[in-house]
């Protein structure tokens, strides 16, 4: 395993990498991840001014885009330093199993898993799930499509993409 993948990466580094800014990058931290799989963490959840809150909840299906936004700093992690991901269109999300109710009512983090099950140039199978502490709060899969002419080089790693 490469080192760099040992390291931790942040909110402002996960928000420069996928299309999601502000509060919408609701993932604080990547925790580890490999060329197959990744695991998050997040404590937006608890944030009174979460813009997934509707009347004043956080539905547990919302946990999908928790998934969705690991899935694309996957991508991004993936793609090294020098490249902008390609662009991922969430297309299905299938089995997915709830096992509870809400998100905002949980004490601590949310750990917001994904692996690679398959995958080609343009498409990718991913299984994924929400974790709070050792409680399963939902898993399912997901498949992206991906658009590889959005590919672009970049000049330094500081640029967003």
């Amino acid at each position: 395993m490469n080192a760099g993948k040992l390291m931790q990466k942040d909110h402002s580094w996960i928000a420069a990498r996928i299309p999601h800014k502000g509060e919408m990058c609701v993932l604080d931290r990547v925790e580890t991840w490999t060329d197959t799989m990744i695991e998050c963490r997040a404590i937006s959840h608890l944030a009174a001014g979460n813009p997934l809150r509707c009347e004043d909840t956080l539905g547990i299906a919302n946990g999908i885009e928790y998934a969705a936004q690991a899935m694309a700093v996957h991508g991004a992690l993936l793609a090294g330093h020098d490249h902008c991901p390609a662009a991922g269109l969430l297309t299905s999300v299938r089995n997915v199993r709830w096992h509870g109710s809400r998100l905002d009512d949980l004490d601590g983090e949310l750990i917001v898993r994904a692996e690679r099950v398959s995958g080609t140039e343009s498409t990718i199978l991913y299984e994924f799930s929400l974790h709070s502490g050792d409680r399963l709060l939902m898993s399912g899969r997901a498949s992206v499509m991906l658009d590889a002419g959005s590919q672009q080089s970049l000049s330094t790693t500081s640029q967003e993409c």
